[in-house]
């Protein structure tokens, strides 16, 4: 899958002009049909959120239902202490088969050994891939060390503003530089447009170049719009609630990127 922002410009234009894409996407999609060997452990994602940080706490678990949607094995995984009753869903199966596992630990290590457990007991019962989405208090990764193998693959949510984006790149530059497996991913949110989302990824992807030799991966863009903020209050998944939103297109997008991912990790 492409890593350019300008792949997503139809979330912006009309759904008349979007038929023969979404035609195409069907024929792909429908022709992924070849079996899968099933690794030992479904690939886990980390996502450092603040349990504070309603907007991507709800990406979090949108992401989470959007690839089980695509047919794959799906499970958001956080620390109980850290969960927020508005924003997570109840425990257990969900809709589209999606789960969320809330284990009590209060440390990076034992977040770690916990994803792990389900990363494990998944993989048996998934038939076409899948992926463990693991949400990380930030304030758990001074001592990285500690959860290295969740670590190994993290995705961070970034908007358009510089603080933000100097942040962004602090925790890049933190992990990229604990190990040369690390690998960090970035997905843009807030944009007014698709430029000015892909200016922000390409200002941190430069500055990583030039201080690191590293630069993360892009995962696309989100779409802040009012049916997030509406999803969020009903406490249903964007892509159930609302399908046809520009938010839920744009999740739908960023989830193929992870899963795609996902599964070329899954036959290294």
């Amino acid at each position: 899958m492409p890593r350019d922002l300008g792949d997503v410009l139809h979330y912006f234009l009309p759904t008349s002009d979007r038929g023969a894409g979404r035609a195409e996407e069907a024929v792909e999609i429908g022709q992924r049909s070849e079996p899968l060997q099933r690794p030992a452990a479904l690939p886990i994602v980390s996502l450092p959120i603040d349990e504070r940080d309603v907007v991507r706490s709800a990406f979090a678990w949108n992401l989470t239902v959007e690839i089980a949607r695509l047919g794959a094995s799906a499970c958001l995984v956080a620390p109980v202490a850290k969960r927020s009753s508005v924003i997570w869903p109840d425990e257990g199966c969900g809709p589209v088969g999606a789960e969320a596992v809330f284990p009590h630990v209060d440390g990076l290590g034992a977040l770690s050994r916990a994803a792990l457990d389900v990363a494990v007991a998944r993989a048996a019962d998934s038939s076409d891939g899948g992926i463990v989405v693991t949400c990380v208090p930030p304030s758990w990764l001074r001592a990285p060390h500690e959860g290295r193998a969740l670590l190994r693959w993290t995705l961070l949510f970034a908007t358009t503003e510089a603080r933000d984006l100097l942040e962004t790149y602090a925790l890049a530059k933190q992990l990229l530089l604990s190990s040369e497996a690390m690998r960090v991913g970035i997905t843009i949110h807030g944009a007014r447009r698709v430029s000015e989302a892909a200016n922000a990824f390409s200002h941190v992807a430069g500055v990583s170049a030039k201080h690191l030799g590293r630069t993360p991966v892009s995962y696309g863009l989100l779409v802040d719009d009012l049916h997030v903020y509406r999803a969020i209050v009903a406490r249903r998944p964007i892509g159930l609630e609302h399908p046809q939103s520009r938010a839920a297109r744009a999740l739908r997008d960023v989830a193929r990127l992870v899963l795609e991912d996902a599964r070329r990790i899954a036959r290294v």
